[in-house]
């Protein structure tokens, strides 16, 4: 590669297979989350723009910088059917990184979603184009397309670091990471965090007010009484 490059593009990554990603299509991200210790989400200033179904996928992750979207294009070489495009520019919100005409073609693509702790622009176009879109606010301005940047490469967004290849689940409560390697033994995880809100949700429509836990709690030393 030249020394001159704007552009980086790493394309030796590994997804994970989609027998691993189906089991998370319809999984709460809040079921992610506790089934890796309480945490994986984005920050919540990265949120869907409009409703839409669920999604999971294999990240695809690019670095930009404010005001600009050249290597969102230039992930066109790397993106499969399925990725969710993982867009970070430092959370720049003065012009948008996403608008619905690149949105289309990423539709085309058969992207799965867009995350960006950005901007976008063309919420209506957006939504008619249907790629779920997550991202910190809207703007009608536009950007420049001159980088630099990176694809494939490690981002830093809403809090937690992603790589290309981590598995994003979102829905209408966010976004949340989970490491490639951590998924396996997340699927083993999900089936006990399934089963404990299954349990609570029962005895809750049975009329519970107190879990046994915070009862004890409220017996226990922790606890002093002003009365």
């Amino acid at each position: 590669m030249s020394n001159d490059a704007v552009v980086t593009i790493n394309r030796k990554f590994s997804r994970p297979s989609a027998e691993l990603i189906k089991p998370f299509s319809d999984v709460p991200t809040g079921y992610v989350v506790d089934v890796q210790g309480r945490r994986g989400a984005l920050d919540c200033s990265i949120k869907p723009m409009f409703d839409f179904p669920s999604v999971a996928g294999p990240a695809v992750t690019v670095q930009t910088v404010p005001d600009d979207n050249l290597a969102p294009y230039l992930a066109m070489d790397v993106l499969q059917s399925g990725d969710v495009l993982v867009i970070a520019n430092g959370g720049w919100t003065g012009s948008s990184v996403v608008g619905d005409l690149i949105a289309g073609m990423f539709k085309n693509i058969g992207v799965a979603a867009i995350v960006t702790d950005g901007a976008v622009r063309d919420v209506a176009g957006l939504k008619q184009v249907g790629v779920p879109v997550f991202a910190r606010g809207l703007t009608a301005n536009s950007p420049q397309k001159n980088g630099p940047g990176a694809v494939g490469l490690e981002v830093s967004i809403g809090g937690a670091v992603i790589r290309s290849g981590d598995l994003i689940v979102g829905d209408r409560d966010g976004v949340v990471v989970l490491p490639q390697e951590k998924i396996p033994s997340a699927l083993e995880g999900l089936q006990a965090v399934r089963e404990k809100e299954r349990k609570i949700e029962a005895l809750i429509a049975e009329g519970l007010k107190k879990p046994d836990w915070v009862k004890a709690f409220l017996a226990g030393e922790g606890v002093k009484y002003i009365d």
